[in-house]
């Protein structure tokens, strides 16, 4: 459950009124008038209502001056919810509202100094781990390392049709994915390492089995945040790891291993497409999508192209895996 929160002019109070008589929420009450007009409604509402609820509020206030909405998280509410109301809640699709998402996804796509920084200290870490053969280390890296983020943004950009957080997120993907290759390029130009590393040859054999893993964990990333249980995103980060590959990638290359580098590259391709494709997937399947209608347009349009764009190169890219693994045998 949540309390939303509003701060309006107090002549709304009998169309807020019939908001709350109409979509019924657990509670709601309001304060005294202030000074300037305006006063404090709340809403007690649970997660199947709650995007109603904004979606209702918003199209209310639109863009009332001084008027704010505000979702406030709430840790027990007594007396505690019955057996039948607590599994009805855990049936929902969504328990966390579109703008809930929008204000956590869009942390992941800022490219910014922290992002940077935290991209160049995980792929030293990483570059180190797979150097040394320790797989404590490159997991490590991959929990520290910011990759994931701007990849869930720009599917959930694709689902809502927001092209500036789209190009957004791409900024941020490339940026990163750019300066971990070019670092990793550099420590492998400087630093000669052991091809027989299982840290690193693990990461040049790409099969059908590294395909789903990528699909699942894509898919389970977005149920982490849609669901509120962000914390599972550490598994998420460590299973369908970006950064690992793409320092492998680099210090190849940097080595002078292109037949080896082109495994690392195929790995990165098929774990990029693959969470994408299925991140994107799941937050259609939840409901995700814009408040107006015109907004939906767009955004079908947007999610009709990218999965198209998606599913074939994860098509093109499993025949070429195929094809490598024909020509090993």
């Amino acid at each position: 459950m949540r309390i939303v929160e509003v701060i309006t002019d107090a002549r709304h109070t009998d169309s807020l009124a019939g908001i709350a008589e109409h979509f019924e929420p657990a509670d709601f009450w309001y304060g005294v008038t202030n000074e300037d007009g305006r006063r404090s409604f709340r809403f007690l509402v649970d997660d199947e209502s709650r995007q109603q609820i904004v979606d209702a509020l918003q199209s209310l206030l639109g863009t009332a001056e001084k008027s704010h909405i505000i979702i406030l998280p709430i840790d027990t509410v007594l007396p505690r919810p019955s057996e039948e109301e607590e599994e009805g809640r855990k049936r929902q699709a969504v328990s966390a509202t579109r703008e809930e998402l929008y204000s956590q996804i869009t942390k992941g796509a800022q490219l910014g100094s922290n992002f940077l920084f935290l991209t160049v200290l995980s792929t030293i870490v990483a570059a180190i781990g797979l150097a040394e053969d320790n797989v404590a280390v490159v997991v490590g890296a991959m929990v520290i390392a910011p990759l994931l983020g701007p990849n869930i943004a720009l599917a959930f950009g694709t689902a809502l049709g927001d092209r500036e957080l789209m190009w957004q997120a791409l900024k941020t993907n490339l940026a990163g994915v750019s300066l971990a290759l070019t670092l990793s390029v550099a420590i492998g130009l400087v630093w000669q390492v052991d091809f027989t590393s299982e840290e690193i040859i693990s990461r040049t054999d790409v099969n059908m089995g590294g395909v789903v893993l990528a699909l699942a964990s894509g898919a389970a990333a977005v149920l982490s945040l849609t669901t509120g249980l962000s914390s599972a995103l550490v598994g998420v980060m460590v299973a369908v790891a970006l950064l690992p590959p793409t320092a492998t990638l680099g210090i190849l290359l940097g080595n002078g291993q292109p037949q080896l580098a082109f495994g690392a590259a195929l790995l990165l391709a098929v774990n990029l497409v693959c969470v994408l494709l299925s991140a994107m997937t799941v937050f259609l399947l939840k409901g995700v999508k814009p408040r107006t209608w015109l907004e939906r347009t767009k955004a079908r349009q947007s999610v009709a192209i990218s999965l198209i764009l998606w599913a074939v190169l994860l098509l093109t890219l499993v025949v070429v895996i195929l094809i490598r693994s024909s020509l090993a045998d």
